[in-house]
């Protein structure tokens, strides 16, 4: 779905040049909407065989949708329910190798077969909102991924 462009190195290599390319695009911006625009640009071309991928920002009613590459996703998810609402009550990364047998899944697109939600945390340790990225492969993320993926995050929440 994404025209994804080629890093080199190892996947740890690629993540810490994506993760170098994110921070020279936010370094002197402080509007968190921009920001999100741009990480979820970037990683929509850096990552491959993925479907979707965007942020929630949380508000009084719970994650509302914020600024995501892909197809119409869902407006708003309950705090608790879901893989991004899980990860938002538990402030972790939630990674799902196969959203069926995710109880409570929420499916947004139907090619989803795999997620990893990765939450949004100030410096406080509250929660901002949450990272999501859809694969329409199973078992696409692994610990590289939550790994250089929180990384990412937390370059978008520094001192908020």
């Amino acid at each position: 779905m994404f025209h994804t462009t080629a890093y080199e190195g190892t996947r740890e290599q690629q993540y810490e040049t994506v993760t170098r390319q994110l921070q020279a695009l936010i370094e002197d911006e402080p509007s968190l909407i921009a920001n999100l625009a741009n990480a979820s640009a970037l990683l929509g071309q850096f990552l491959t065989e993925i479907n979707w991928v965007g942020f929630y920002l949380l508000d009084d009613k719970g994650l509302v949708l914020g600024p995501f590459q892909g197809l119409p996703a869902c407006v708003r998810i309950p705090v608790g329910r879901g893989v991004c609402g899980t990860a938002a009550e538990r402030k972790e990364t939630v990674v799902v190798p196969d959203v069926h047998a995710f109880p409570g899944h929420i499916a947004c697109d139907a090619a989803s077969r795999s997620e990893i939600v990765v939450p949004l945390l100030a410096e406080d340790g509250s929660l901002i909102g949450v990272l999501d990225i859809d694969s329409p492969v199973t078992d696409r993320f692994d610990e590289t991924d939550r790994v250089h993926l929180e990384r990412f995050a937390a370059l978008l929440t520094a001192g908020r």
